[in-house]
């Protein structure tokens, strides 16, 4: 069992919320709390693109209950429905495992999930694979010749673990790496992380080999996922455990180290769909091209912050954003 399925919020946490969401994607129908989809125009390097094929195409879309999913979904929706397709708003669906039934089942045609999750969790593969493009290229190889789910070329962004410093620590230490942190005195080289990232092997145990780093247990303090941001950012700890897109990482104006021998999975984001619907409607892939390509990790720390500090609603964010990219009008 790797890191993935106990310790990130995609994973399954707990068997009623799977049960939960096999429930919501049998007979009765697909439970979500979708919205609705904001009306749009097709704009810039959208507008000329030949995308008549899509006019009528009755397409639906999925993602998981947590907010970058659900952003990202929305995107989705709101280019598809400008492009004249029937969308169905199957976003904010409860569980990963849930979601991922609906997806495999063919309730969803497409759904935003992240090249980790793909290979670990849902493909069951015992290690990650090293480099973005080639952890891309397996998992779309495999998931692909299984489940007939094809994964459309990744975004530039990668949710990932990582470790962050405050603004004041990255100068006074001079690092921006990982591998720079044995600049740090021992007695400073504090970390905020997780029960479960704490103790497994492939958590902080394998970081501190992996980096060959001096880390005395005393100086490893444990906080629930969400607080380990403020902590970090009061000075409780020198470093702490963080995903790398995350909107207070912004808010809180923390700096992420490197992770320069590429400890941790790659987790870059794709727009999975389903291989009938993808051989059917080519110009998906055409449309969400242009958009892809800029969801970096500034990017989604940025748009993250207006759902997670700022309150605002995911789809506002998205139509917002595609305007403010010239995708839309």
């Amino acid at each position: 069992m790797t890191l993935l399925r106990t310790a990130r919020r995609r994973t399954v946490a707990a068997l009623a919320g799977v049960l939960l969401g096999l429930a919501a994607t049998s007979g009765c129908g697909l439970a979500t709390a979708g919205g609705n989809v904001p009306d749009a125009t097709l704009a810039g390097p959208l507008a000329d693109l030949d995308l008549s094929g899509l006019e009528g195409a009755q397409i639906s879309v999925g993602s998981k209950n947590f907010n970058e999913n659900v952003l990202l979904g929305k995107m989705t929706l709101i280019l598809l429905k400008a492009a004249g397709a029937d969308v169905t708003d199957l976003t904010n669906i409860p569980g990963s495992a849930a979601a991922r039934q609906a997806h495999l089942q063919g309730d969803i045609d497409a759904m935003w999930e992240y090249t980790g999750t793909g290979w670990l969790q849902y493909l069951q593969q015992p290690k990650p694979i090293r480099g973005e493009e080639e952890q891309y290229e397996a998992v779309k190889e495999m998931d692909l010749q299984e489940n007939d789910l094809a994964w459309l070329p990744p975004a530039p962004m990668n949710n990932t673990y990582a470790f962050a410093i405050t603004q004041a620590s990255a100068e006074e230490y001079g690092i921006t790496k990982l591998s720079q942190i044995n600049q740090v005195p021992v007695g400073e080289r504090t970390f905020c992380i997780e029960g479960e990232f704490r103790n497994r092997s492939d958590g902080m145990p394998g970081m501190i080999k992996t980096y060959g780093l001096e880390v005395p247990n005393q100086n490893l303090q444990t906080y629930q996922t969400g607080a380990i941001y403020d902590a970090t950012a009061k000075g409780e700890c020198t470093f702490g455990e963080v995903f790398t897109t995350d909107g207070r990482i912004k808010a809180l104006d923390l700096v992420v180290l490197e992770d320069d021998k590429q400890y941790f999975p790659n987790y870059n984001v794709s727009l999975v769909v389903r291989e009938p619907v993808e051989a059917e409607y080519p110009q998906i892939e055409e449309l969400m091209a242009p958009v892809t390509e800029k969801l970096t990790d500034d990017v989604l720390k940025d748009l993250n912050a207006r759902i997670d500090v700022d309150g605002q609603e995911a789809a506002q964010v998205a139509d917002e954003w595609l305007r403010e990219e010239g995708f839309i009008s």
